[in-house]
């Protein structure tokens, strides 16, 4: 008898394990939302000028999704807001002569997506982070600190674009994760 249960118990775990395939539904924006506006972000770091180039990076990442159409904050369905808490450059790497060969660029952003129509965040993430480690330029395939940060810009842009477009409720931090109720007027 154990056995035959032991068996079983091989033989349904054996079948099983090919056929549970973990696929969450996808999230995406309400239906109501056509047109999204991106808000100038804010900049709480001690670094200048960084706000405007993020911000433009975000937009021409939108422009490149295609999926909705870009307005003034007036006529836009949702809201794309944030702002630049930190701006962190570390050296973490010296040469012999204690010269940085190796520098880590760690940027913090506050961002969240309002939906005009119920008055509410579809989602909010309070520190999305992106790092970039890079050789200093004196090195080969080195970069400056504005070549490093206009990859972070780039990456950043693209997961707010994914997160905004394709899946609002997908990461951590503050998401309502669901769809407003249409018996319930919300719509």
């Amino acid at each position: 008898m154990k056995k035959a249960i032991l068996s079983a118990c091989i033989f349904f775990a054996a079948c099983g394990s090919e056929n549970i395939i973990y696929r969450p539904a996808a999230q995406i924006l309400p239906n109501h939302i056509k047109s999204i506006a991106v808000k100038n972000f804010s900049n709480k770091s001690q670094q200048f000028g960084l706000e405007e180039k993020l911000t433009l990076k975000i937009i021409d990442e939108f422009l490149k999704d295609g999926q909705y159409k870009l307005v003034s904050e007036q006529e836009a369905d949702g809201t794309l807001s944030g702002e630049i808490s930190h701006y962190i450059l570390t050296p973490i790497q010296y040469d012999r002569n204690m010269v940085t060969t190796v520098y880590k660029l760690n940027v913090i952003v506050g961002v969240r997506f309002l939906d005009k129509k119920g008055n509410f965040y579809l989602w909010q993430e309070p520190a999305l982070q992106t790092t970039k480690i890079y050789s200093a330029a004196t090195l080969p395939g080195g970069l400056t600190e504005e070549q490093a940060r206009e990859q972070i810009w780039e990456v950043m842009a693209k997961d707010i674009v994914k997160r905004t477009v394709m899946g609002f409720g997908s990461a951590t931090s503050v998401s309502e994760k669901k769809l407003p109720d249409p018996a319930k007027n919300e719509n």
